[in-house]
């Protein structure tokens, strides 16, 4: 691969990850959804908890899909279907409809997480795979922090021209998700054919058998439960922040979203940053760090009635979960590396956790308040310190 052409695949693959960031807009959409059809807490969490359930059945199939077509058309495909759910609620947003457009949106981006990530390390290969990483999932985080902006912007100021309100955020990411397919399309990668016509070759069910088989690796499986806290973190803020903030000091749902954009700020800084300090420092002690901000947040959350010391709790969690899902993944990634599109395919599953947590925390919000799904969040937290001692001192 020339220097030019190398770039290019950087580039585009770098968009691709800005439209992976268009899951996360489910979280402020679902609380517009919720005020717009009057819905209880635990029926509006059921369309962040509806996008993650995919995770759980597509992500391993991916796995296998990718050994048949390769990566870059995986990826691809996930954009097409992407692009699909973002073009759905443009003609409405009942409850229906809606659904019909998270389910889509979580099958696009189960598709996409799980091929992505082993297509930038057939880019750039596996040195410093944890740090690319993590600046993919800055540039992914820019996606999310616009998305609360985005909504916001259209719903003080409907577009004429469409009647869309806050639903305007999905014409616009719908036109990014068509031009990143067109880049990804035309740019030239390289994969190892021979290493796919092997895997191709072995029965279906032997690769799902070989899948699953990986979760008796501890490292993978323990890989797997940190993904699943830190993505059910990440929508759990994502959905309960601007609520909290309504509860607690009286805001309404526009003023309070931008909580949403403020965790994403944060997180978006942390993996900027991050993809420097994973070059400096060691895996773990950047991961203590960041737990420890994750633990602090999630005392404030639960006990704090002002607005700095809500906002601080917002920033903090921002930031310290912004490069959990790099440090565990690369882990997993790195630990059977004869097996990486399997693994990947495994810990994509995880995002599984974007499913249970809002759930549960649905239902103990509607029985004790939002301080009730903070609790939830905290017992995520408590798994990540145990996590710490498998995190390597490199």
């Amino acid at each position: 691969m020339t220097s030019q052409t190398k770039k290019t695949a950087i580039l585009s693959v770098m968009l691709c990850f800005f439209c992976m960031g268009f899951v996360d807009l489910v979280g402020i959409a679902s609380n517009y959804v919720k005020e717009d059809l009057g819905l209880s807490d635990s029926m509006a969490n059921i369309f962040p908890s509806l996008v993650f359930f995919w995770f759980l059945i597509f992500s391993v199939p991916t796995g296998v899909l990718m050994n048949r077509i390769g990566r870059k058309k995986t990826v691809v495909l996930s954009l097409i279907v992407t692009i699909a759910s973002l073009f759905i609620p443009l003609f409405g947003n009942s409850f229906t409809v809606m659904l019909i457009a998270f389910s889509l949106l979580g099958i696009g981006n189960t598709l996409m997480q799980t091929s992505l990530n082993p297509l930038v390390s057939t880019v750039l290969g596996d040195k410093n795979l944890a740090s690319t990483l993590t600046f993919g999932q800055f540039v992914k985080a820019i996606a999310s922090f616009l998305a609360p902006y985005l909504a916001m912007w259209g719903a003080t100021k409907v577009i004429p021209s469409f009647g869309l309100d806050w639903r305007v955020l999905f014409l616009i990411y719908f036109v990014v998700g068509i031009l990143a397919t067109l880049l990804l399309l035309a740019t030239p990668i390289h994969e190892n054919m021979e290493e796919l016509a092997a895997e191709k070759s072995a029965a279906l069910s032997t690769q799902y058998v070989e899948s699953f088989k990986l979760l008796g690796t501890p490292i993978v499986l323990l890989s797997f439960l940190g993904i699943m806290c830190h993505v059910g973190i990440d929508v759990g803020t994502n959905t309960t922040a601007p609520k909290i903030l309504m509860e607690r000091l009286g805001m309404s749902l526009n003023e309070a979203a931008f909580a949403t954009s403020l965790y994403f700020i944060f997180r978006t800084i942390g993996c900027l940053t991050g993809s420097f300090f994973l070059r400096v420092l060691s895996n773990r002690t950047f991961f203590i760090a960041s737990v420890c901000m994750m633990a602090l947040s999630m005392l404030l959350l639960f006990i704090g009635t002002e607005k700095w010391e809500l906002y601080t709790a917002i920033a903090l969690v921002g930031y310290g979960n912004s490069n959990i899902f790099s440090i565990c993944f690369a882990q997993a990634l790195t630990s059977v590396p004869s097996k990486q599109n399997e693994v990947s395919g495994l810990m994509i599953m995880g995002l599984f956790g974007g499913t249970v947590f809002p759930l549960l925390m649905g239902f103990m919000s509607d029985g004790f308040g939002q301080a009730g799904a903070v609790l939830v969040m905290a017992v995520g937290v408590l798994y990540l310190f145990s996590y710490i001692p498998k995190v390597s001192k490199k």
